[in-house]
């Protein structure tokens, strides 16, 4: 029985992970695509694809009976994205531009969660490193006593947070320089890609660490080892 129990934390994890992607990435992406290609106005489209994450809220509260950090902040930064769209003239160049505020504001906030007690990663780790089982939320909760750990999530945050003002900034720079045909491509491609290579980074620096902390136990039982 022990040993078919990694392999359903293993398949509830893929499926969080396919579930949170395709409701709140994919799915909100292609709806907003064909509203437009109908003729919908652009803030119609937007309301409309942003019902995806509350199905995606849904979902894990039905599962897991709890609303998760991640959600939450799905549904401040869909908020936050419909206000930039409604406020102001409807221009193409705004328009483009209003992603990237959306993202800038984010590296804020990750960059001002460094103060808190626990930085932002450390949230998002805990939804995407676990099952979401109570005995998967406590294993990660309890790793928070090691002082690497939490050196990896704080350089993790920082690292999120730079890269999507980064970002943010480059996109709105290009937006007063490219034509609108070009920046609609340009968007799509920075938005996926840095979001790609901060993943990638956060799985090769949590791997990297993983070792050198097993490296640091292995060195420092060495010496007991002997003694014995």
């Amino acid at each position: 029985m022990s040993q078919n129990k990694p392999a359903r934390s293993g398949g509830a994890t893929a499926l969080g992970w396919v579930l949170t992607i395709g409701l709140n990435v994919v799915a909100p992406v292609l709806t907003y695509n064909a509203l437009s290609d109908r003729g919908y106005a652009d803030f119609v489209a937007l309301l409309i694809s942003g019902v995806w994450p509350l199905v995606d809220i849904a979902v894990y509260l039905a599962w897991h009976r709890r609303i998760d950090e991640f959600a939450a902040i799905t549904l401040v930064f869909l908020g936050l994205t419909v206000v930039v769209t409604l406020v102001g003239p409807h221009s193409a160049r705004l328009l483009l531009v209003k992603d990237s505020l959306v993202t800038g504001l984010f590296g804020v906030v990750c960059l001002a969660s460094l103060a808190a007690s626990r930085p932002l990663m450390f949230y998002f780790g805990r939804k995407f490193a676990t099952d979401g089982t109570p005995e998967g939320l406590d294993r990660w909760n309890g790793l928070w006593q090691f002082e690497g750990f939490r050196r990896v999530q704080r350089n993790l945050t920082l690292g999120w947070g730079l890269g999507y003002i980064a970002e943010a900034a480059v996109r709105v720079g290009l937006s007063y320089v490219l034509t609108t045909g070009a920046m609609v491509t340009l968007n799509a491609v920075l938005s996926y890609g840095v979001t790609g290579a901060l993943i990638a980074w956060t799985v090769l620096y949590a791997r990297r660490a993983r070792a050198r902390g097993a490296a640091a136990t292995a060195a420092a039982a060495a010496p007991a080892a002997v003694a014995g």
